[in-house]
């Protein structure tokens, strides 16, 4: 009896499974696309049946009908990972011997990753402030000017860009090329027409990583001047009108009025830009793959991970990035917290 179920049931999965994962011709692809649509309309019907029917159904069913698919969807796509991975960052390279936080040490203690950990300081450092600096003063520049418009889709224009593509351009940008040939690189171009010799600015250290910075700043001030100077223009008339009846004007207009009224999107801008900084890959690994001391966190557990095999510490500075982004997001909540309850 038992045998005879377990080949029934085998005999209905081959069939789903054929119908399901191996669909070839158009017309099994049609089937299946029908299959799925009335699926989704009976578990819709059912979800809002349920809601018409609060006497009959527990609230908690609803709850559970609406948010429990999202929450499933969470804890199999980034709950599960993040603690796989940590549990991965406790043990070797090949993953067949505990060895508790010798990768955690190693991080923070060997030279190479100390640079890497500098690095990152240093990016987090500059690309936030300066992009978010750069966005306000041009927000502020050309508000309510003839041509704001165009002004803008300039500054934004590289937001447009993948990191990859922007990376490629910036490249052929900082191009090198020995001071006897002719240059192909737009930097090193301007330095031959000022007189000067043509700098490796990808090369040589520590001012390579500034240089790679600045890809960053370049698409990120576009985001921080758009968000910025939607801020600026939901200031209050009447605001600007007492100040400006108290005399206040110019700078101190901008330091008084604007920047105390826009303090939350601010915040908004410089935690987002960060946690973006600190995830910072494509551009490191484009442009230089992480050589010449410029490797950054993202990078280095990408090349621990899978270019060095070294699972165990890739996954040690996983875990690593992910402490710190968490009070990045943490403050930037509490800031969002704060505006409404001032609001």
């Amino acid at each position: 009896m038992v045998e005879n179920i377990g080949l029934w049931v085998g005999y209905f999965w081959g069939i789903t499974k054929d119908f399901l994962l191996d669909a070839e011709t158009p017309g099994h692809k049609l089937a299946l696309m029908l299959v799925a649509i009335l699926l989704f309309v009976a578990v819709m019907g059912a979800v809002l049946l349920a809601v018409d029917r609060p006497k009959r159904v527990p609230s908690w069913a609803v709850t559970a009908a609406f948010a429990g698919p999202a929450l499933l969807a969470l804890a199999f796509g980034l709950v599960y990972p993040a603690l796989r991975t940590t549990y991965g960052s406790f043990f070797n390279r090949n993953g067949t011997e505990f060895v508790g936080l010798d990768n955690y040490v190693t991080a923070f203690t060997q030279e190479s990753f100390q640079v890497v950990l500098r690095n990152t300081a240093l990016w987090v450092l500059l690309v936030p402030t300066l992009a978010t600096f750069i966005g306000l003063v041009y927000a502020v520049v050309v508000d309510r000017t003839r041509f704001e418009k165009v002004a803008k889709a300039l500054i934004f224009l590289p937001m447009a860009i993948s990191l990859v593509g922007a990376s490629i351009i910036w490249r052929f940008v900082y191009e090198y090329r020995d001071a006897s040939r002719a240059q192909t690189g737009l930097a090193n171009q301007l330095l031959v027409w000022l007189g000067l010799d043509p700098y490796q600015f990808l090369v040589d250290q520590p001012l390579n990583n500034v240089f790679l910075i600045a890809v960053l700043i370049w698409i990120q001030a576009g985001f921080a001047m758009t968000i910025l100077s939607a801020a600026i223009k939901a200031i209050p008339d009447d605001i600007v009108e007492a100040a400006t009846l108290d005399g206040l004007k110019g700078l101190e207009m901008f330091r008084y009025i604007t920047v105390p009224s826009i303090r939350p999107a601010l915040v908004v801008v410089v935690t987002t830009i960060a946690m973006t900084t600190l995830k910072v890959f494509d551009i490191v690994r484009t442009m230089t793959g992480g050589n010449f001391g410029t490797s950054v966190v993202a990078n280095e557990f990408y090349a621990q991970s899978f270019v060095q095999g070294n699972a165990g510490m890739g996954a040690a500075l996983a875990v690593i990035l992910f402490l710190i982004v968490i009070p990045v997001v943490v403050y930037n909540v509490r800031q969002l917290r704060l505006s409404e309850e001032i609001r």
